[in-house]
């Protein structure tokens, strides 16, 4: 047997999908099939059945996923404890963000760590904070950022105390422009834009809105917050937004940002990985150089959720000018 035999049988396994697979792990059908061929030859019996465009396991395939998995699991934690005897002159490190961190936040502090490690090849993966969890989860990341996170029972979420601002953000024409804060009563008296589903800032705005009490619906909704910041300025309506994304158009008077008064509009942006899968030197030293640029007394905190841990804070907002 081989790893990448192992590594084949794993990627379809959780595709339910020889396709998928192929395309998650970056191999030809053809090959990737027949890798499982040889396995099954060697362990002389079938780990999949086909059924319809989907495949699924054996008993045989059952039993032999778990120590696949560990199997793999040994050799990664093999290849990092190898890779940290050189310390940190070499390594590799996947990040994920969702949104508003890996915008406007992250760019900045990854570009101090490589000039601190330059022999860390560091990516930087953005999606919304719903999939950066299950990517994080997937062992797809190293470490994921988000704006909203629900931690697992008895898990620890070590918050550093600085925190994300939203403010709601009007064209330069708009009746409020002139405001510095309006009334949370008059928010539904507005076309509301808001992010998609998954996203943190749509989380942390629809909380902060049924805790005042208001049930106001979206007019549109966007997938990103750079759209939204177009649609505000085109007059498409108003947007709750991070402060983070909107500092360069408020300086420049694209567009107009208020506080809305007797609503709480605050996150934590927090550093997650799963438990399952241990820190590497590279990301140690990653969340070690974040931890710096913002330090502050870590609080402990319980939630409901997934079985990936908070580890840190990385980003925190103020007032816009």
């Amino acid at each position: 047997m081989t790893l990448r035999q192992f590594e084949v049988f794993l990627a379809v396994a959780a595709e339910k999908s020889f396709s998928r697979a192929a395309k998650k792990i970056h191999l030809s059908q053809p090959t990737l099939s027949e890798h499982v061929a040889e396995l099954e030859i060697e362990l002389g019996t079938k780990l999949f059945l086909r059924k319809g465009r989907t495949v699924v396991l054996t008993e045989a395939g059952r039993v032999f996923q778990d120590y696949a998995g560990r199997v793999v699991t040994a050799v990664d934690g093999a290849r990092r404890a190898v890779a940290e005897i050189g310390g940190l002159a070499r390594g590799s490190l996947v990040v994920g963000a969702s949104t508003t961190p890996g915008i406007y936040v992250l760019p900045e502090r990854i570009a101090a760590f490589r000039a601190r490690y330059p022999g860390i090849d560091l990516k930087l993966r953005i999606a919304n904070s719903r999939t950066i969890e299950q990517m994080v989860r997937a062992h797809e990341l190293d470490l994921g950022v988000v704006g909203g996170h629900v931690l697992g029972s008895g898990e620890q979420c070590l918050s550093a105390g600085l925190v994300d601002d939203l403010v709601l953000i009007v064209p330069p024409q708009h009746p409020w422009a002139r405001r510095k804060e309006i009334g949370v009563e008059r928010l539904c008296d507005q076309p509301l834009l808001m992010r998609e589903e998954g996203s943190a800032t749509r989380l942390v705005t629809e909380r902060a809105l049924q805790q005042a009490g208001l049930r106001c619906k979206a007019a549109m909704e966007l997938d990103h917050t750079e759209a939204i910041k177009q649609a505000v300025a085109a007059g498409l309506g108003v947007a709750l937004v991070s402060v983070q994304a909107v500092r360069a158009e408020v300086a420049t008077g694209r567009l107009v940002a208020l506080r809305v008064r007797n609503l709480r509009l605050r996150r934590h942006f927090h550093v997650i990985h799963d438990e399952d899968n241990p820190l590497s030197a590279s990301g140690r030293a990653f969340l070690q150089f974040l931890e710096r640029a913002h330090p502050a007394k870590p609080t402990r905190r319980g939630a409901r959720g997934g079985r990936e841990r908070a580890v840190g804070v990385v980003a925190g907002g103020s007032a816009p000018a």
